[in-house]
């Protein structure tokens, strides 16, 4: 077979998003078994200056027009139902977004296609694909097979983003919205953004992760000693956060920050699917927890099955002696 697969291009101030390069670099995974084209769908206005860093694709759909200056779904439904109306296309990738779930749920009715949310991998058995998808937070994993074109949308940190990336200059298929944009119901007027009161995890080269299994607010301060001592910053699990012990910011995971810091030392934390979303891409993953069938486990490059409090006191111990103080 010889089926070509689209990827849609997320991109927010003038930035491609980790999860284009992701879908790039899983698309480039299906095309190894189809043999067709890898296209990428950049909707936009005034945004070629993205398309160098688009080089994984073999070509490079824009379309230019005011009204897509920011992610609108009735725009971005009405151009991309027009656009692979008039292509064969095995699959269409987007991300398993805000934006992306947007438009898989709007496009896939339009175009009789079949949508697969929630795909985190995929294998090729017996000349078809079949996908696997997680529901109920990750606690079950499906096998699902489509029997045609199909709109995917792909878990951020199931594929490697560095696979996705590379510089180049793909042919460009310039084309004009093929939809009136001008009588959107809704239009984007600014962006809002919250006013930074807090460090940005994201950009911390060491973190220390608190989960569950801190027990209570006054387990925290030797954390944010830890975290001090190693010139790194405190982050946490959903659990934390809803006790008010650390603020909003600080979490880690589907509904907060993705993080890639250099060391992730994970404490207390079992390591669902949600919070894995938010971490996986860390270059070095130590986790210390009791319980040794925690998924954080699988990831991990180094494990203790050790209580944190056993641990973590030794740490700031020895650290101290170190630092002379």
């Amino acid at each position: 077979m010889k089926e070509d697969i689209f990827v849609l291009v997320e991109h927010l101030k003038g930035e491609i998003s980790d999860i284009t390069f992701e879908l790039l670099s899983c698309g480039k995974a299906i095309q190894a078994q189809t043999g067709g084209s890898l296209s990428a769908i950049l909707l936009g206005h005034n945004a070629k200056n993205l398309i160098p860093r688009l080089g994984c694709a073999d070509k490079i759909i824009s379309v230019d027009d005011e009204n897509l200056s920011e992610f609108s779904p009735e725009a971005y439904k009405m151009v991309l139902t027009h656009l692979l109306s008039e292509r064969d296309f095995l699959y269409f990738l987007v991300g398993n977004t805000s934006c992306g779930m947007d438009v898989a749920s709007a496009v896939a009715p339009e175009l009789e296609a079949s949508c697969l949310v929630n795909c985190k991998s995929f294998r090729f058995e017996g000349g078809s694909f079949i996908f696997t998808t997680q529901t109920h937070g990750g606690k079950i994993l499906s096998d699902v097979y489509l029997p045609g074109k199909g709109i995917i949308s792909v878990l951020p940190g199931s594929f490697p983003a560095e696979k996705g990336k590379k510089e180049g200059s793909p042919p460009v298929d310039e084309v004009k919205s093929p939809a009136t944009l001008s009588g959107l119901k809704v239009k984007f007027k600014r962006l809002i953004e919250p006013e930074v009161t807090d460090i940005d995890i994201s950009k911390q080269e060491v973190l220390i992760s608190i989960g569950r299994g801190v027990k209570s607010e006054d387990g925290i301060p030797i954390m944010k000693e830890l975290a001090q001592l190693l010139g790194g910053a405190v982050g946490s699990t959903r659990p934390v956060i809803d006790q008010g012990w650390l603020p909003l910011s600080r979490l880690i995971g589907r509904s907060g920050k993705v993080v890639k810091p250099k060391l992730y030392l994970a404490l207390g934390i079992s390591g669902a699917l949600e919070h894995q979303e938010g971490m996986k891409g860390s270059e070095l993953i130590i986790a210390i927890n009791t319980d040794r069938a925690a998924p954080i486990f699988d990831i991990a490059h180094y494990g203790v099955e050790k209580d944190m409090f056993d641990i973590v006191p030794l740490m700031v111990q020895r650290l101290k002696e170190r630092k002379g103080s």
